[in-house]
């Protein structure tokens, strides 16, 4: 089936020297995702529930959803073309005239900020899960290092 979804979830969120690498998976697979080292910022506090000095743009359109009654509804990874990923984020609205779905063309940082903020499920296609690299074993590589590291902390 061309349109099926598989869920995903954020696996860890990495600096790296251009960025922040977000490693999004399951049990299956996991895959790398770069974006701009702030926007890996606002993910993770987001992640972590973190209260912020002022809003950020994604609060200032959390806030806006709100207004208008708008619901996230869950975010889509959908290709890789020339490097650079692509994301769907589905939105609902709710009132008096009816229930409307859109779905929007979006950055998947800014799709999976959303989608974290407001607790909703990430989603990717399967045509582009079955075309990743799995980099399941540079993560757990990573995060043994990490922990290795800590452990040499305490000594």
């Amino acid at each position: 089936m061309k349109n099926e979804v598989i869920p995903v979830e954020i696996r860890a969120l990495l600096p790296t020297h251009h960025g922040t690498a977000i490693f999004v998976g399951n049990d299956e697979k996991v895959f790398v995702i770069q974006v701009e080292s702030g926007m890996g910022m606002v993910i993770g506090m987001f992640m972590k529930g973190t209260p912020k000095e002022r809003p950020l743009t994604h609060d200032l359109m959390n806030e806006m959803f709100q207004a208008f009654g708008i619901t996230v509804q869950r975010a889509v990874i959908t290709e890789l073309k020339n490097s650079t990923y692509y994301a769907r984020l589905f939105l609902e609205q709710e009132n008096e005239l009816g229930r409307k779905i859109v779905e929007l063309d979006a950055r998947p940082s800014d799709s999976i900020a959303l989608a974290v903020a407001h607790r909703k499920p990430i989603f990717v296609t399967r045509s582009l899960f079955d075309q990743v690299e799995d980099m399941s074993a540079v993560l757990a590589q990573v995060q043994s290092d990490q922990e290795n590291l800590e452990d040499d902390d305490e000594d």
